[in-house]
């Protein structure tokens, strides 16, 4: 059965880590593709990070992984939308 306490405690462990991620993308990315570069890459370590939160909080890891990826490009695509709106340079 799924362990809520510990799954709770590595998602706050690796929301640290995965806000770090993207930052580093942006070091490295070229200017003329980072917003397709941080995009993507975000929601790899996004993924990576619901694999080890998954894991180590004894959830199945492929459902996690998924819902985990899913929500977030949403709320990445939702962000986008309301900037366009708004007339912010993404």
């Amino acid at each position: 059965s799924a362990r809520p306490v510990q799954a709770a405690l590595a998602s706050a462990g690796t929301f640290a880590v995965g806000a770090a991620m993207p930052l580093l993308t942006v070091l490295l990315s070229p200017e003329a593709i980072i917003s397709a570069t941080v995009a993507a890459t975000s929601l790899l370590f996004l993924a990576l990070l619901g694999v080890f939160a998954a894991w180590a909080g004894g959830a199945p890891i492929i459902k996690a992984t998924l819902r985990v990826t899913f929500w977030g490009a949403l709320a990445m695509g939702i962000t986008a939308v309301v900037g366009s709106i708004f007339g912010t340079v993404v």
